[in-house]
This record gives structure tokens, sequence and C-alpha cells, in this order.
């Protein structure tokens, strides 16, 4: 098959996904006579719609016979049809040259970049060639201009939430401590102040949970544009999960492939950071860096790098940015996993004893810190603390959980896993140092965030004295198998966890 020739071919709806990308799967045998190879581009279309999709192929003829093609679950929605699709060998996207090219240490110009993002929300790159592009950002750094053009990119080729508000806050911190809760105490505090903070939130990528994983122990995230729209209009805010969003729709594919190996290009991440503000319309952001040993950023001087990149970039594409440098050596919170991370929030709003003092003090001043950003007002910190301390922040957390879907509104409704185990101190003294990374590792391995009722729950915090024998956390896992790789984990680093002098 040549570029611009014509096959009909039955579709076929498989119960397959593919995890993101458009698949379309052919017999062998109409490859071979249409000169069609796996990993092709061929063009579907019927009627006035037409979309790319990536070939696969199967020799099994009783799964997909010949004269059919097989839809998977992605590509099943964008077509329905049952009548005889028109397929078309489509040519590779020339923006493969331009990935190339940054591997090979070439600054990329803003045409080119867009060129690329442009054709990964269009489907005409398969995972394989955007991981290329990723790990190009990776080793070969984005300069400010790319970073600049690589923002204006994801946010042109997606939609934008339009609100009437002159002001719209958000924030976001760069993560690399484990709990850290604070945006789900954040924005009910400011949103029930009357600022509006349409929050989008990923799920996680490295760590036991993002806020959207732990947001939806609590209500629904995958709300569309409109179902988003609704909500902030009626409470003022919202925690929803980015990715069911078209909102700098690029950047979910991006980090969808960074997954696997964890890299986190700094351009890259500075880019979907701020594409994603700026596509609710967010007009204030707050960027909170932690840093410290164990954290993502070792130190204050690499903090202060990456906060005037943030400053710069922000500025250059019109937002108000304000950094602040936050303690990213131990974690933050008792809970580290979904549901144990979502009680935490919930005690902190209802003021409750068991809150963990430091996701309630670390939220406050973040949220006070926004406040007087917003409203150039000084006390900003004295309007947050009053608005959790009169319970005005859980109300229009109740709210917000309501408008998006109920599941839970107090830490009771919330269960944990049945299987679970105590880790004890060695010896006893002043608990001096936790490790973020073995942390937030143990929880992965014990099954968060995938099993949302698994992770660790901290008994104890660095400062804090703890005698021998008493519990330091406990393991939380759904099954006794994952109980039993938890422990061999630990067993295998114990010496790493913790110091107490």
């Amino acid at each position: 098959m040549l570029k611009g020739d014509l096959v009909k071919l039955k579709p076929k709806y498989v119960q397959i996904s593919s995890g993101g990308p458009l698949i379309a799967i052919l017999n062998l045998k109409d490859c071979e006579e249409n000169d069609i190879h796996r990993g092709d581009r061929i063009q579907l279309s019927y009627g006035s719609k037409s979309v790319v999709a990536i070939v696969d192929t199967t020799i099994d003829d009783s799964f997909i016979a010949k004269g059919e093609i097989g839809l998977t679950y992605e590509l099943s929605k964008k077509i329905k049809s049952k009548q005889k699709i028109n397929v078309e060998l489509v040519e590779k996207p020339y923006s493969l040259k331009y990935i190339k090219e940054k591997l090979d240490g070439k600054e990329l110009n803003k045409k080119e970049i867009y060129a690329i993002i442009k054709d990964i929300v269009d489907n005409k790159l398969s995972e394989v060639e955007v991981a290329y592009f990723a790990a190009a950002g990776y080793v070969n750094h984005f300069t400010f201009e790319e970073t600049v053009a690589l923002t204006e990119a994801m946010v042109n080729t997606g939609s934008i939430l339009k609100l009437k508000s002159k002001i719209v806050v958000d924030k976001h911190c760069i993560g690399g401590v484990a709990g850290n809760r604070t945006t789900m105490v954040i924005v009910p505090i400011l949103a029930s102040l009357g600022l509006i903070i349409p929050k989008t939130s990923s799920r996680s990528i490295t760590s036991p949970a993002g806020t959207a994983d732990t947001m939806e122990v609590l209500a629904k995230v995958d709300l569309d544009l409109k179902g988003v729209k609704r909500v902030v209009e009626k409470t003022n805010g919202c925690i929803v999960w980015g990715g069911a969003l078209s909102l700098a729709p690029a950047d979910d594919v991006i980090i969808r492939v960074e997954h696997p190996l964890g890299i986190d290009a700094v351009g890259q991440m500075i880019a979907s950071v701020l594409a994603k503000k700026k596509s609710v319309s967010s007009t204030h952001v707050l960027i909170d860096i932690p840093y410290g040993k164990g954290s993502k950023v070792p130190d204050l001087r690499q903090a202060k790098k990456l906060a005037k990149l943030f400053v710069d970039v922000g500025t250059k594409i019109g937002l108000k940015i304000k950094v602040v440098f936050t303690n990213g050596k131990e974690p933050i919170g008792n809970g580290i996993g979904p549901a144990l991370e979502a009680r935490d929030v919930l005690y902190v709003l209802m003021n409750h004893e068991k809150q963990p003092l430091d996701l309630r003090e670390k939220a406050l001043m973040l949220a006070g810190q926004i406040i007087e950003l917003a409203t150039r007002r000084k006390n900003g910190y004295a309007l947050a603390k009053k608005a959790l301390d009169s319970g005005l922040a859980y109300q229009k957390m109740v709210e917000i959980i309501k408008a998006q879907g109920k599941r839970a509104i107090t830490p009771d409704e919330i269960s944990l896993s049945r299987y679970h185990f105590d880790i004890k101190a060695s010896k006893s003294g002043r608990l001096t140092y936790l490790n973020n990374r073995l942390i937030s590792e143990l929880a992965l391995v014990a099954g968060a965030p995938k099993d949302k009722q698994a992770g660790l729950y901290l008994f104890k915090h660095t400062k804090q004295k703890i005698v021998k024998g008493e519990p330091l956390f406990r393991i939380y896992a759904e099954n006794p198998r994952k109980l039993s790789f938890a422990k061999e984990f630990y067993e295998r680093n114990k010496k790493h966890f913790a110091e107490i002098k």
C-alpha cells in the first residue's frame, strides 16, 4: 500500500486495552497483501470522521480474520461504526527527525517542539518514540527557550478551562517527600475563603500515592471538563485527575512513558507543571520545592536554581509565581499510601486529636502564602488558620466531595488493609532521621498506590524520643504475599531506614 491508497476493512471491537495509545490490529495476511508493517501509521476514516492509529498484527484468523481490523478499547472510543472503515497508510511524522536531533544534542526551536507535541497529541508517535523524546530531554537538558516553547506547545494543543474569575490560584509541590498531602487541606481552606482553585493533580509516577490517588478514596476524580467547571462554579474548588481531561494532553503521554524508569527531566517537569496551571486559567501559582537529604532536590543551592526556572518560565507565559522552600528530609504526615493519607487529611480538616501536626502546619503555611500572593494581604496564615479551626474548611471539603461524587467524608468510612506488621525500634534514643526514599519504596512494595488500602503508618517522626521495642511504623498490605515482600525489603535495607541516637 502506498500513501493515499485505500483498503476497506470491517471493524471488530476487541476487549484489549493498550493503556493509552490508539492501536489497530490487522491480520498479517492483509498486512502482507498491502505492504503494511507493524508500527506503521494508518488513518482510519468513515463518514466525516478520521483518526490515526498505530498498527499491530496477528496471525490468529479466529481473533482478527483477513478483511477485519481490530479496534482496541482506546480506539473503540474514537471510532463507533458497524460499516467497513477506510484504511489509508500515512507517512511517519516529520517530528521524528526533530527527536533524533534532540538526542544528538541539538537545541530545538519553537516550531520543531510544537511539531513534536502536536504529533504526540494526534497519536502520530508511538510510545517508544515519545520515550526517546523524554530521554533526549533528560540526557540533553532542555534550555530555557526550549522549556518555554514546550510549555506553550502543551497548552496550545489542549483544551482550556475558562473561568469568569480574574484571579485563579493554584499550587504545586515538585514531590519527593513521602506523605505530604497538603493540597487536599489547602484547596478547601482557600475555597472556603472565596478564592477559586481548580486543582488538577496527577496520579503517582514513582511515589506510593499522588494527590489524585488519595482524593479518589474520598470522591470521583475522573471528571470531564464540563464536570470540573460545574464543581468549581458550585464550590470554588476541586481536586481532580488531570489525565481524565484534555488539558495539556501531551504531558500525560510523556509522563506515562517516563514512569518505567522514573525519569523526570527538569525542563519537562517545569513545562508539565506550568502548562497544567495555564490550562485551568490560573493567574497566581505557589510552587513548593522540598529539599534536603533523601528528597528530589538535595540542597538549597539546587532548589534556588530550580526556583528561578519556575519563576522565569512562569513569567514568560503570563503567570505570577511564588516559590517556597520546605523541609524535604523526612515524610510529612503519618500515612503513606492513598487510604492512609486520605485519613490524615480528614483528621486535619476535622481538627481531630489524631491529626498529624506537621501536615497541618505545612498546609497552613502554604495556604497563607497563596492568600498573600493573590490578595496582597499580610495575614494569610491567620486567615487560613481561622478557616481550618472554625470548621469552614472541612464543610467546604464535604461540599467538594459531594459535588465530585462522594465516597467518604469521615476517616471511619475508610478501611485499611487487613494484613499488617509493625517495625519496632532496635534501641532507645531520639529519632534523628527517616529515609524518605526507602519509606516510599517500602510502601510501593506493600502494594500502594494500586492497592489503595496498602502502605505505611508512621508512629514516630524525627526529634521524637523512642524506647527500644516501640513501633516505628506499621506496614499494611492486601495479602500475606505482599506483606512478606515488604518485610523482606525492610530486612535488606533496615540499616538505612532510620537513625536513632
